[in-house]
């Protein structure tokens, strides 16, 4: 019998990113965004507040594009303050590169294991689980593995060393994408 987990971001992740008044290095982004135009440019940054002192940070998303062409749509979501562009954004590569920002994904996500996970593992000699990212999160197979099994991941770890927890992917490392397991009771 093949499971379907899913990994789910209940927020979204904090920023990584020194704040240059308290020295604070997590920001919150709350969805925000700043449009400025000059002439036919235009700027549009994502704002961020420090968890500590809320200062606030500058997120570039355009920096001096010709207003013609940026999408209408894209224009539409950034002043109406989109917080599904902010999530959308906080994702993308580039814009965490452009930025030199890395994100914080602690207490932003869980996992959704369709509520039987948790007898399968116990009750069945053999699971098959498939399980998938709704968005990148960084977070080890162990980890989600001993949530939906109700397992400590000392208890995974030696079902890996004795061959009864198997995958194709290497189960120690943050995945790069969805993975499937093999769970033999």
């Amino acid at each position: 019998m093949l499971e379907n987990w899913v990994v789910m971001p209940t927020c979204l992740p904090l920023v990584l990113r020194r704040c240059h008044a308290c020295a604070c290095e997590r920001f919150r982004v709350n969805g925000k965004f700043r449009v400025n135009a000059n002439h036919k440019l235009i700027d549009a940054w994502l704002l961020a507040l420090c968890t500590v002192c809320g200062d606030t940070t500058k997120l570039t998303v355009l920096e001096r594009m010709n207003v013609r062409s940026v999408r209408p749509e894209l224009l539409d979501r950034l002043h109406d303050n989109d917080p599904g562009l902010a999530a959308e954004l906080l994702q993308d590569p580039v814009v965490r590169r452009r930025n030199r920002i890395a994100l914080d994904w602690d207490n932003a996500w869980r996992l959704d294991t369709g509520g039987l996970a948790h007898l399968d593992c116990e009750v069945s000699d053999v699971i098959d689980v498939s399980v998938r990212f709704a968005v990148r999160i960084p977070v080890r197979p162990v980890r989600l593995i001993a949530e939906g099994c109700d397992l400590s991941r000392a208890e995974v770890g030696r079902l890996i060393t004795e061959g009864k927890l198997v995958s194709a992917v290497r189960l120690s490392r943050k995945p790069s994408g969805d993975f499937t397991f093999t769970l033999k009771r």
